[in-house]
């Protein structure tokens, strides 16, 4: 059986991706945590076992092992084709990796300012002009998809896919932060938030009980 190898579910957004990804496709694993900003140095040798990288998530197939979110999520799309992890479609393929690239390596200011953190009380707060304009992109990239492809379902491309699990943490730190999302770009927030699996992470990290001083004085 797989081994997911994931973190904190109240701070790991990187962990949660991959994780989505599979539990919404109702594909069996195992979930191995490891708890993060312990300074123990037991469970950082445990997550070297897994990943030389030292990070979470890991994804254990066997002999095999990858790391990084958006590396297991290409990795589980061609093991099980039959999720339609990424669209059928060349085109629509080539937009759900393209928006998910960016949000593997874009958005620094927002992920800096609204850190992933589902115990901090909801509430705004002030935001850098980079920031903003984070929060402006990524709500044009869900109601551009919301046009393109809202007649296939309430997901990025129709169903649940690859691209939805990259942008799951980020419907959290607007809920967080008390982002505003409106029109075409809402109605994509709401099916997120309202997805068995993404309600499951969020009951399961709520019920942690590691807390942070640094994400909560934000």
């Amino acid at each position: 059986m797989l081994k997911l190898v994931i973190g904190n579910k109240n701070y790991s957004s990187w962990s949660m991706r991959p994780w989505l990804a599979l539990r919404a496709n109702s594909i069996p694993f195992e979930e191995v945590f490891v708890p993060l900003y312990t300074d123990n140095k037991a469970d950082k040798d445990r997550i070297l076992r897994f990943s030389r990288a030292g990070k979470v998530p890991a994804l254990v197939d066997g002999d095999v092992t990858v790391w990084d979110s958006l590396s297991i999520i290409e990795y589980l799309a061609e093991k099980f084709p039959q999720t339609r992890l990424w669209p059928e479609d060349r085109a629509r393929r080539a937009h759900a990796r393209s928006i998910s690239a960016e949000m593997h390596s874009g958005f620094m200011a927002l992920r800096n300012e609204c850190g992933m953190n589902l115990h901090r009380p909801i509430g705004a707060v002030a935001l850098s002009d980079d920031a903003r304009a984070n929060v402006v992109r990524i709500q044009e990239i869900w109601a551009d998809c919301a046009r393109r492809y809202g007649k296939d379902g309430p997901f990025l491309f129709g169903v649940f896919g690859g691209a939805d699990a990259m942008f799951a943490p980020v419907v959290h730190r607007f809920r967080t932060y008390a982002i505003e999302v409106s029109g075409e770009a809402r109605q994509y927030y709401e099916a997120m938030q309202a997805l068995p699996a993404f309600q499951q992470w969020t009951r399961d990290g709520l019920a942690e009980t590691l807390r942070i001083e640094r994400f909560e004085t934000v």
